[in-house]
Order: C-alpha cells, then structure tokens, then sequence
C-alpha cells in the first residue's frame, strides 16, 4: 500500500487553489479533490508496517495551529519543470509537526528521508513545455493568498494509481490539541 502524511485542506480553501488552475497549455491539473499539504510521503509499506505506522503517528502530541498558503512556484529548472505549486506562509508549528511525524516514521521502520521539507500545495505534476506561460502564470498569481485557517488534526492518506489519475483515500486522522 501507497501511504503519505498529509494536512486535509478545508473545502474552501481547496476552491480557492482551484481558481488557480488554469492558463497553462497542456498540463494536467491536479483536481480539487486531490490538493493537500504533504507532510511525509511513506512509500509501499505492507499491512504491518502500516500498523506500526498508525500506532507511531496515533502518539504525536502537538498543538493546533493556524496556516495560509501564499504564492506561487515551481520545481525543477530550464526547461524541467515538475511541478507548479502553491507556497506556504512561514509557521513554526508546521515544521514542528513535520519533525514529528519524520520521527513517528523512522520509529516505525521507515527510512529517514533526507530531504529538506517544503511545504506546499502541488497545482500540476506536468512538465511545461511552454516556460513563457509559465513565468506569466507565476507573476499573475504571484499575490495569492487563501486566508489563514485553523490546522486542526493531519492525516494518514493512501493513494492508489488510476488512469484518470491518482485516487487518494484517508485511512485514518490524528487530532491536533489545543493551540
């Protein structure tokens, strides 16, 4: 099973993203339904491991916190780029949940992942051919901003590979406490 951590986004926040979706020829967009903050992506784990995972996760203790996304960009360079992304207002308290939940990992038996984490919101996972349309995109929506809203809890997601794209599906959340 295909599992990754990841902040649920409230609906309207996830219509908001979806208002940036568009003006960028022959990419795919991710669907509304599909945005979210990915805190860890965990890989192919069997069913043990994804118990020792839950249990891991389930012992977090953090308090909730608020967050707004804020920007535009992408990843990649010349003409790579992998992915156009909503950014997220610097918050403390997101990185420390994100430490928590890369501990929990490695407790369950989960490789270290090395990575520097990043936080944002993938827009489209889709290469760009076209990098002028790009750089107006970016500078078009350079000032976005959602608006903060309250974090309460974070999720355990797996994701199973479609056609039509990826299916996400929430195998269970864990409560932030009280900020």
């Amino acid at each position: 099973m295909r599992l990754f951590v990841a902040l649920a986004l409230p609906a309207q926040i996830r219509f908001r993203l979806s208002l940036l979706c568009g003006g960028l020829p022959g990419v795919r967009w991710v669907p509304e339904e599909n945005f979210h903050l990915t805190l860890r992506f965990l890989g192919e784990v069997d069913g043990g491991t994804m118990e020792d995972v839950d249990a891991s996760l389930a012992g977090i203790r953090a308090p909730g916190f608020d967050l707004e996304l804020a920007g535009v960009g992408h990843f990649g360079s010349g003409t790579k780029v992998r992915a156009v992304w909503a950014g997220v207002q610097p918050q403390p308290a997101l990185q420390h949940l994100h430490d928590k939940i890369e501990s929990a990992a490695v407790r369950a038996g989960i490789a270290p992942d090395g990575q520097r984490f990043r936080p944002h919101v993938t827009l489209t996972r889709s290469n760009v051919a076209q990098l002028g349309k790009l750089q107006d995109f970016l500078a078009q929506n350079s000032l976005f901003r959602s608006g903060r809203f309250p974090v309460t809890h974070f999720t355990l997601f797996s994701s199973f590979t479609r056609s039509e794209g990826p299916l996400y599906r929430a195998e269970e959340s864990y409560a932030l406490g009280a900020s």
